[in-house]
């Protein structure tokens, strides 16, 4: 891989490299985004973030909250799979929304960038509700990628304040053992917060990414929408686009 960017802070060390078409940022060793514009998806986790939106036959999303942009790889997705939305990213890092824009190509027309503690957004926001709210926010500690935020009651009560009601939630968590240890599996099932969740995973990584959803949808759907979908559908069949999809357990 070739290095197109070095920059150190502190106890920070910031590379962008380019692998072919693709680019990857690393921070401290830990890859936080990787995205090739000849190629919106990815083959790994950040495919997952946006993949339960396609429990809908056609996702047209309005408004979509992302907390923890890194260099904005799953900004470049919405934007090239979803068409025109109200994506408002959500990054503690300058660093990070630096290179979003130097080297990613994250424009003012995709993304509305706040550079903020997301936690602090949350709690501060006050304007309307999202269709999409999609939580990223990780930090590594050597070389290892784990949450930067507890997933508890608190963080969930936050989160649901600035979702629709019929909104979708997607959470990436660093393995099964974060996501059991969260509050989101109480929080799925008949007369709870959410009717539905699904937990979806990709060979590449160990990470597990917890979608919930205000309806009642089944597994095969997922994969049904996206073979209609033309976009995605080539993907698949060359399995670009590798995913596990399984009912979450509650």
């Amino acid at each position: 891989m070739a290095l197109l960017f070095r920059h150190q802070v502190g106890d920070f060390v910031y590379e962008v490299r380019s692998a072919g078409s693709s680019r990857r940022l690393y921070t401290n060793g830990v890859l936080h985004s990787q995205y090739s514009g000849r190629h919106p998806v990815t083959g790994s986790v950040w495919d997952l973030l946006w993949l339960p939106l396609f429990f809908d036959a056609a996702p047209r999303p309005q408004r979509v909250l992302l907390l923890g942009v890194g260099a904005g790889a799953t900004i470049r997705q919405l934007s090239a799979l979803l068409g025109p939305c109200q994506i408002v990213g959500v990054e503690i890092d300058p660093i990070h929304l630096e290179i979003a824009r130097d080297f990613f190509g994250v424009t003012p027309e995709m993304a509305t960038l706040h550079q903020a503690n997301a936690l602090d957004f949350v709690q501060r926001y006050r304007g309307p509700r999202f269709d999409v709210v999609i939580d990223d926010l990780f930090t590594g500690r050597a070389a290892q990628p784990h949450r930067a935020l507890a997933f508890d009651e608190g963080w969930l009560k936050r989160l649901r304040r600035v979702l629709s009601p019929s909104g979708t939630l997607t959470v990436n968590f660093a393995d099964k053992a974060e996501l059991s240890a969260s509050c989101l599996p109480s929080a799925v099932g008949p007369g709870r917060h959410f009717p539905a969740g699904f937990e979806l995973r990709t060979p590449a990584t160990e990470n597990v990414v917890a979608a919930v959803l205000s309806k009642v949808v089944q597994s095969a759907t997922l994969r049904a929408h996206l073979r209609a979908t033309p976009a995605l559908a080539a993907y698949l069949r060359n399995e670009r686009l590798r995913y596990h999809v399984r009912p979450m357990a509650t």
